[in-house]
């Protein structure tokens, strides 16, 4: 019989390990801390005299570091006592008291179909990154790469691409055996009663492989390449395995990391978890496609005891921080919360990151506030209400806050707390008297303010508003980047393009203060050295954003910033880069002559025109990797689909 992954996970939640582990060993009193779940004992699995074997509840496992045995409440069992799996799950059932569950011919044919859908799944997913590694999938590569996802990130998260095609999937999977029964209940082509013919479901997109805590492929979402669909992403659809209340996005790798003791963080995209992921922050995970449910708050809670939830600082993110508040609140328990992180206004963790660094990043994690700290922002608005009826209302707003949280410990020091900081901030302020004479109170220090004056707290907004920390600008876009870079290393390259190149049109201060630096010593020293124009450079004062561009462009894998790279190599690439750049230049021009047009004239015509130069830019933004059999004379092999 099979055990469904909601069954065992019961038992595991119901059961703590030390109680299974305890009735095999004696617990070291002086090493272990019972209050928390941290046991420590001699390796039942070989002799030692000196605990090092050790038990958490709050992971859920058992880890020797002696001899390595590892592994859950059921390996425990089978491992230490002999008992065969289903053995081992009928007595820690009978332990946790969770009923065995009743033998069902239905469920286990749906369990088989299941196994089946997984390896249509699979198939699907390996189509989709040959898709994007082949010619046909440039333009998704020259998006991926705008966005900073390296070619290491793309493989790590599986990234592909699906063909701008009604067919393509559908005939290469039933080429390996696939039914179109079995394509309809993966999610992966669209069928209906007035749909004659099914056709795929995800046609010209980025694919993100979607995957289940054992990290099985169980759907996909798609980002679209055109700028005028209907829907910009497209997830799967629920199925027999995908549930989307139910799934986390990188939720496998971010329950390792949790288990490292790495911090659990949500985010809003899955861009947002591949630009944190590969800084460094390996617990970040994002819902599917929907704003946070009570089913993902309590696979949060088996990750970690505190996750961090993310949000923008603008009016949008507030309001989803109270949606967040309102969830979490009846929800909360003894040792069981989240805190709030506040992004800097308009930015995401992507933008955050490419911008200022994986610093950046962990300042704003590190400036995470508790839940009860948040509620009291969002319920002052910014001030404390000096008028009696204000106070009582916001009293009232706090007391049904508290009333709110089912755990009645958890709701008592709820209560509590604000009580505390009611008494606080409506406490009268001591050896102070109003003067209506006294003009210039707002200038005063909060602290020797009139009673009079409302009192300000500052918003998470403000805490991360622009106008409180240095302006941190990027060096470069990574295709100016691509153009300065070929520049450095060719700069021999320069001579016939210097006018053209004069010229330019950067986004960017420091490009722009880069290349006026490279045209100035290529002038002055015609058949100048790469070595010496990196030199000279560096005497400048550009060292610095030179190597930062060199790293940006190696962790996007554009393998063009070597010096060893053929002349003519460098030189078409430098020349596809340029045209690009140009062509994005020119187009948002003409972007905002069209939208001005349109103010003026808001017919059918001129808004084709509006979006036939969105359409035109989002096709220069994917086009970085066009150049068929590009590299090849620097030994790079071309791919083939």
């Amino acid at each position: 019989m099979r055990f469904s992954d909601q069954f065992l996970d019961e038992i595991r939640q119901r059961l703590p390990i030390t109680q299974v582990v305890g009735e095999h060993v004696l617990w070291d009193k002086r090493k272990s801390q019972p209050a928390r779940g941290d046991m420590w004992a001699c390796c039942p699995f070989h002799g030692e005299k000196s605990p090092s074997f050790h038990a958490d509840d709050r992971k859920g496992i058992y880890h020797c570091f002696g001899c390595g045995a590892h592994g859950d409440h059921f390996r425990f069992l089978t491992e230490k006592t002999g008992m065969s799996f289903p053995e081992a799950v009928e007595k820690l059932a009978g332990m946790a008291g969770v009923p065995m569950p009743a033998r069902d011919e239905r469920s286990e044919k749906r369990e088989r179909q299941a196994r089946g859908l997984l390896d249509v799944m699979e198939l699907a997913a390996k189509y989709f990154e040959a898709a994007l590694a082949h010619n046909i999938g440039a333009r998704a590569r020259g998006y991926l790469f705008e966005r900073g996802v390296s070619a290491g990130a793309q493989a790590r998260f599986r990234l592909g691409y699906a063909p701008d095609s009604r067919n393509g999937l559908k005939e290469h999977l039933a080429a390996n055996g696939v039914s179109g029964e079995q394509m309809v209940d993966a999610g992966l082509v669209v069928h209906g009663e007035d749909i004659p013919v099914p056709y795929d479901r995800f046609r010209d997109r980025v694919m993100f492989p979607i995957a289940d805590f054992k990290g099985r492929v169980v759907a996909f979402g798609g980002r679209a390449m055109a700028a005028d669909v209907p829907a910009k992403y497209l997830n799967s659809p629920e199925t027999e395995l995908f549930h989307k209340r139910l799934t986390l996005y990188n939720g496998q790798t971010a329950r390792k990391a949790a288990q490292d003791g790495k911090t659990v963080i949500v985010v809003e995209g899955y861009l947002d978890v591949i630009a944190a992921v590969t800084a460094g922050f390996e617990g970040t995970v994002a819902p599917m496609g929907t704003a946070m449910t009570e089913e993902h708050l309590q696979l949060l809670w088996r990750m970690s005891d505190a996750p961090i939830l993310c949000f923008d600082g603008d009016a949008a993110g507030q309001r989803a921080a109270q949606r967040a508040a309102n969830l979490v609140l009846p929800h909360l328990a003894p040792g069981k919360t989240v805190k709030i992180a506040t992004l800097p206004e308009g930015q995401d963790p992507d933008d955050l990151i490419k911008a200022q660094g994986r610093a950046a990043f962990q300042d704003v994690i590190e400036r995470a506030r508790s839940l009860s700290d948040v509620i009291w922002s969002l319920e002052t608005g910014g001030l404390v209400p000096e008028t009696p009826e204000a106070r009582a209302a916001l009293e009232a707003r706090l007391r049904e806050r508290a009333n709110s949280i089912g755990d009645a410990s958890v709701r008592r020091h709820y209560g509590q707390a604000f009580d505390e900081q009611l008494r606080a901030f409506f406490a009268p302020v001591r050896g102070e008297r109003f003067d209506r004479n006294r003009r210039h109170d707002a200038n005063r220090p909060y602290g020797q303010r009139p009673r009079g004056t409302p009192r300000l707290v500052v918003s998470d907004t403000l805490r991360n508003s622009r106008l409180l920390k240095p302006s941190v600008v990027a060096d470069a876009t990574p295709r100016e980047a691509v153009i300065l870079v070929s520049l450095i290393n060719h700069p021999e390259l320069a001579g016939d393009r210097f006018e053209d190149l004069a010229t330019l049109d950067f986004e960017t201060p420091t490009a722009r203060k880069l290349l006026s630096a490279i045209l100035d010593l290529v002038m002055r020293h015609h058949d100048m050295s790469p070595a010496d124009l990196d030199t000279a450079l560096g005497a400048r004062g550009f060292g610095e954003a030179v190597e930062r561009l060199r790293q940006m462009l190696a962790r996007q894998g554009v393998w063009q910033i070597s010096v060893d790279i053929a002349r003519i190599d460098a030189e078409t690439g430098l020349n596809h880069a340029l045209a690009l750049h140009n062509k994005k230049v020119q187009l948002n021009r003409e972007l905002k002559a069209a939208e001005a047009a349109l103010g003026e004239d808001p017919s059918e015509e001129t808004f084709e025109r509006l979006r036939d130069i969105k359409n035109q830019i989002t096709t220069v933004d994917g086009t970085e990797a066009l150049i068929e059999g590009f590299g090849s004379l620097s030994g790079r092999a071309t791919r083939s689909f």
